[in-house]
């Protein structure tokens, strides 16, 4: 089969490589449909992350057809439209069973093979699904293809980033960052209730898009803050997701927050410190919650919503690209070239 493999930090390479193969019971082989680029596939590509394999087959965001089932598999068969999370979940564990299924005491990330173990990644034509009864979710009826892919990732992502930082309704909610998280977060937001969803960011097409997901733009300057305490009687915001990953999006997000406000962080953070300090939280009875959301635990609830066609999800795409440009796409969304938001790749 045809895939994007990880050569070295800003290398990928298009390449033939071995079909995917059963090897559980459980697992379900899955013709991928479409695939797509996320900004966490970013932190590998720039080299923030070390440890991938060079040979691994990159990406973890995907929507496609099973084409084969293990013995053990009673969920799904041959012909299957389904949608997967980034990460596997058994279903069973303490962690699942609590709904934190991104910490799956059995789970694995797709697209990360390090010291010979792990699962390669979606960015290919096939793809191995291990635990697939309780890690694949049907793709329902009357759902977009492109659309059903988000709840997998990004719509999760941002809809608990949005949760956790206490959205609701009446609440002023800002969100920093609006890649495609970011975005799904001014959605979750919304629909959850907001009041009023400020969303900031340097990228004027951004800025656009997150206005036509209901967020009023807040360009993420040295006056940020100052403008939306002005626009909250002096406060700032009751929530604030910050869906970056860089000290200077924790920093903005914690000169955001109210006294007594919450912090959701759902950016991929490298760096060894936060950039406030234990003094500064105390000082403003900070709620800081951090972490990878348990999409799996989420999708059932979201592919739904994904099915009305009403959220407009779609405009979230700019570019849809054969896998074979895969390298390309990359340096496009890694560069914010072309007015790139989101990257679909078709296998």
């Amino acid at each position: 089969m045809k895939a994007l493999l990880f050569v070295r930090p800003g290398t990928l390479e298009h390449a033939t490589v071995a079909d995917p193969s059963l090897v559980d019971d459980g697992d379900a082989l899955v013709r991928v449909r479409i695939a797509a680029v996320c900004g966490s596939d970013l932190h590998v590509y720039r080299g923030h992350e070390r440890g991938l394999e060079a040979g691994t087959v990159m990406g973890h965001e995907l929507v496609g057809e099973v084409v084969a089932t293990g013995r053990g598999v009673s969920r799904f068969r041959a012909g299957d439209l389904v949608v997967s999370p980034f990460t596997t979940s058994c279903g069973d564990c303490f962690f699942c069973r609590s709904g934190l299924t991104s910490r799956c005491e059995r789970g694995q990330l797709f697209g990360w093979v390090q010291d010979g173990r792990g699962l390669h990644g979606a960015q290919a034509e096939l793809l191995r699904v291990p635990l697939a009864d309780s890690t694949l979710v049907a793709v329902p009826q009357g759902a977009p293809l492109e659309e059903a892919l988000f709840a997998g990732d990004v719509l999760s992502t941002g809809w608990f980033a949005a949760e956790s930082a206490g959205a609701r309704p009446g609440a002023t909610v800002a969100v920093v960052g609006c890649g495609p998280v970011g975005l799904m977060a001014v959605v979750a937001a919304r629909e959850l209730g907001a009041e009023r969803v400020f969303a900031c960011d340097t990228v004027p097409e951004r800025l656009t898009l997150a206005a036509a997901f209901g967020g009023e733009p807040l360009l993420a300057d040295g006056s940020a803050a100052e403008r939306l305490r002005d626009a909250t009687a002096g406060r700032g915001a009751d929530a604030v997701v910050e869906a970056v990953g860089s000290p200077a999006s924790t920093r903005l997000a914690f000169d955001l927050v109210r006294l007594g406000g919450a912090i959701a962080a759902v950016g991929v953070h490298t760096e060894s410190q936060l950039a406030f300090s234990p003094g500064e939280a105390y000082d403003k009875n900070l709620t800081y919650r951090a972490g990878r959301a348990p999409a799996r635990a989420l999708m059932e609830r979201l592919l739904p919503l994904v099915a009305e066609r009403r959220l407009g999800l779609g405009r979230l795409v700019s570019h849809r690209m054969p896998l074979a440009e895969g390298p390309r796409a990359y340096d496009l969304f890694d560069r914010r070239l072309d007015g790139c938001t989101k990257v679909l790749l078709l296998p």
